[in-house]
């Protein structure tokens, strides 16, 4: 069966609609079937079936995400209310401790980001993975970095990849290997993020299912939550009528 690629990591400017298309053709050209674009929490709904339509065009599945960056978990919980049946996938940056903890206990919460630029900042450890792993929260790691970071920034954060995917694999969290890139220069076809993930510990099997399989399953759950028939975990409406 051919796998289907995912890049749930596109962070073009989206009021500028033509940097838009050239990052999601770019991404169409090189063999992904489904991108996710960050998008601002106030985005019209005109905004959305725009970019919708551009994908649709090229053939591409379009997934609506936003990347919160609270300041405590206080506020993450707040925004958390506002948002979870807005947008298909809910990435959080988790820039404190307190954060990383509530969003990794959060099941609101899909993708994981923690900071690459200062290792005493990165809170991804091995308590947080265990809360992500009970909820089914996953590690999001954006490869844009390693291609653009050269020398000791270079090796320093391949470390912390390192050590962020032998976490996640001991304890069963899910990963998902993304661009996160805001221009077309730095994407790369889906095999040769595979191979470059190599640098950080993962096999060729184990990156392939981070840019498909994991990020898909994501994908399939939150659509399912957000369909109109469904109840609660488990519970769907299967038929509607008098007769039922």
């Amino acid at each position: 069966m051919k796998r289907v690629f995912v890049d749930l990591h596109l962070c073009p400017p989206v009021n500028q609609i033509e940097k838009v298309k050239k990052l999601v053709e770019k991404s169409a050209e090189l063999g992904y079937s489904v991108v996710g674009l960050t998008l601002p929490i106030k985005i019209k709904e005109g905004s959305v079936e725009t970019i919708k339509k551009i994908c649709e065009d090229l053939g591409l599945d379009f997934v609506t995400r936003i990347d919160l960056a609270p300041k405590n978990a206080k506020e993450l919980l707040n925004i958390l209310k506002k948002v979870r049946r807005r947008f298909e996938i809910i990435a959080v940056q988790c820039n404190t401790k307190g954060v990383a903890i509530q969003a990794a206990k959060d099941r609101r919460v899909d993708l994981l980001l923690f900071s690459i630029d200062d290792p005493k900042k990165h809170f991804f450890s091995i308590s947080v993975a265990k809360l992500a792993s009970e909820k089914n929260s996953a590690l999001e790691i954006n490869l844009a970095p390693l291609l653009y970071l050269e020398g000791a920034p270079r090796i320093r954060l391949m470390k912390i990849l390192r050590r962020d995917a032998l976490i996640a694999g001991k304890f069963g969290v899910p990963i998902v290997l993304s661009s996160g890139c805001n221009t077309p220069h730095l994407l790369r076809k889906p095999e040769d993020y595979a191979f470059l993930a190599y640098l950080i510990g993962l096999d060729l099997y184990l990156a392939k299912e981070a840019l498909s399989t994991n990020p898909m399953n994501i994908i399939e759950r939150n659509r399912k939550k957000l369909s109109p028939n469904y109840v609660c975990p488990g519970v769907y409406v299967v038929k509607r009528g008098k007769d039922c």
